[in-house]
């Protein structure tokens, strides 16, 4: 694969979110306080998973992998996002634009697999509680979420790796807030037929790879809450699992409908609009999902605020 940039193009013009002006003040207002909670929320989590000890659990330790997947991924977009509200021209230097489309991709798809791995975990929880501790160790967690960043590493290496062979020479306008892959794809002034079947074949595979480990673990848990006599084991059951049904289909939702939809002149903003859901929608409601119908973090966190009180 070659790696060595023939572009002519310095530095990119990302467009921002929205050019009425009218909305810029509101909209970096809003987004703002996105990112505060985004970041304030994720960071909470992680502290509170670190300092309560019955929270040292195969769970919360992908929990925590999850929120810090979100807390560094919210300084990717974010900074740029909140600058196009504040400047004329929103400008980022071609290394700058392929070091945040790695990172973009790297976490990215590192919550895949890590959320596919959480899938597993509640899986085992369910179905063989008595084998739980045996089966999910901490060596098997700790194998399972670095799988899941070396996945998101290699993934992100290659986007980012097709993406630097092409030339830039025309337009250096990019028809987004952050540097996307699809937006970058339509200003290459050279063929983009590998990239368009690299890309479609990393994102198909960790769809696939992703959704079908989720629907089985899922429809074997449903099979074992439906053998379960009692309507306690049913709530307990499906008490473990809704923080992570509701994660799953925020995440795999947004960004289905982000990249999966039929062809149209509209389709770049249509995209650039969805992918904020998952890219700073998500990763703020992700602590206040785990935190506020999750009662051992609810207790954590009084823990916590006693020992900072007395």
């Amino acid at each position: 694969m070659v790696t060595e940039s023939n572009s002519s193009v310095t530095e990119f013009i990302l467009m921002g979110l929205t050019v009425q002006k009218e909305l810029q003040l509101p909209l970096f207002i809003l987004f703002l306080l996105n990112y505060t909670a985004t970041v304030v929320g994720n960071l909470s989590l992680m502290n509170l998973i670190c300092l309560n000890s019955h929270l040292h659990t195969p769970m919360y330790f992908f929990i925590f992998n999850l929120s810090c997947i979100d807390f560094c991924y919210s300084f990717v977009s974010n900074p740029t996002m909140l600058r196009s509200f504040v400047t004329e021209q929103n400008t980022i230097s071609y290394e700058g634009c392929m070091s945040q489309l790695f990172f973009f991709c790297f976490f990215v798809n590192s919550e895949c697999y890590v959320l596919t791995a959480m899938a597993y975990d509640r899986y085992v929880a369910i179905c063989h509680p008595l084998k739980y501790t045996t089966v999910m160790s901490p060596k098997i967690c700790c194998l399972l979420v670095f799988g899941s960043y070396l996945m998101g590493f290699a993934g992100a290496l290659t986007h980012t790796g097709f993406m630097i062979r092409l030339s830039f020479c025309n337009s250096n306008i990019i028809n987004h807030y952050m540097c996307d892959i699809f937006p970058l794809l339509q200003l290459s002034c050279t063929s983009t037929y590998v990239n368009e079947l690299v890309s479609s074949a990393v994102v198909g595979t960790i769809i696939i790879l992703s959704s079908i480990i989720i629907l089985v673990s899922y429809a074997m848990i449903l099979s074992n809450i439906l053998h379960m006599s009692s309507s306690k084991g049913w709530s307990k059951a499906l008490g473990t699992c809704g923080s992570h049904i509701i994660t799953v289909s925020l995440f795999y939702g947004s960004g289905l409908l982000a990249y999966i939809k039929p062809t149209s002149a509209e389709t770049v903003d249509q995209g650039k609009f969805l992918s904020i859901f998952y890219t700073l929608v998500v990763p703020m409601l992700n602590p206040l999902i785990y935190s506020l119908r999750n009662k051992d973090v609810k207790l954590a966190l009084k823990r916590t605020m006693k020992r900072v009180t007395t």
